[in-house]
């Protein structure tokens, strides 16, 4: 491997100095932690498919408290945290 200073153009380069500068950056790859994405459903009528249930009942299990953690309102729009809601209606039963 040879050593290139960071200050040299690119234009001074050989064929074969960036063709191996290339393939070092191209052995070390770099990969950014993936955080899991969190699947959310809006309103009530989100509630209703996630329980698979009527807009009534939804209605119902929001008002009942047991979701509450997984509720997010600001005003009349209504974000919910779908793995959450599920895992605190199971765990409340």
């Amino acid at each position: 491997m040879i050593r290139i200073d960071p200050n040299t153009r690119i234009i001074d380069l050989t064929v074969g100095e960036l063709m191996e500068l290339l393939e070092t950056i191209k052995t070390t790859p770099q990969e950014a932690p993936t955080k899991p994405e969190k699947r959310l459903v809006y309103g009530i009528a989100g509630i209703a498919q996630l329980f698979n249930c009527s807009m009534t009942t939804a209605n119902r299990i929001k008002a009942s408290g047991r979701i509450n953690r997984a509720i997010m309102q600001n005003g009349r729009t209504i974000v919910v945290d779908a793995d959450l809601a599920l895992e605190l209606y199971n765990n409340n039963k």
